[in-house]
């Protein structure tokens, strides 16, 4: 198997598995240092560039009540030299302390570069195609 391939593959499963695990070295360890994001179909925020510090924190606030399960897969990579581009169709199951859900099905765009030690995510993407739940229990959401 192509090692890129292998490292992208485990990356991304390493970025959603850092969520789940609530450990958030980990998911900024995965992060370039500087990413953009557009989460603007679950949130209702513009597109922005951030430093991955600021999007782990973001991230931790927004999740740390909540329990959650990011399932991936129909994983398509392509790449051209230090540059590569992902997308993961993805079910976001969560749940707070009151039995409370709100289960998202999307699919995730990721943009990757090729450092010394590995890949890194440099963009993420969120196109969403629908959630089911409470809004609510997601700190993350301003809509």
């Amino acid at each position: 198997m192509n090692t890129d391939l292998h490292a992208i593959q485990n990356l991304l499963a390493r970025f959603a598995n850092s969520f789940d695990l609530k450990d958030w070295d980990a998911l900024c360890a995965c992060l370039a240092t500087s990413i953009y994001t557009d989460y603007s179909d679950l949130r209702g925020t513009p597109p922005e560039q951030m430093s991955n510090q600021h999007y782990v924190e973001l991230r931790r606030i927004a999740l740390q009540e909540l329990r959650t399960h990011h399932l991936g897969g129909n994983t398509e990579i392509e790449i051209s030299g230090e540059q590569a581009r992902a997308k993961v169709s993805t079910i976001i199951f969560r749940r707070n302390a009151g039995g409370e859900t709100l289960h998202t099905h999307c699919l995730y765009e990721f943009g990757l570069h090729k450092v010394t030690s590995g890949w890194l995510i440099n963009a993420i993407v969120q196109k969403v195609f629908w959630s089911d739940g409470q809004t609510a229990i997601h700190a993350g959401i301003v809509k």
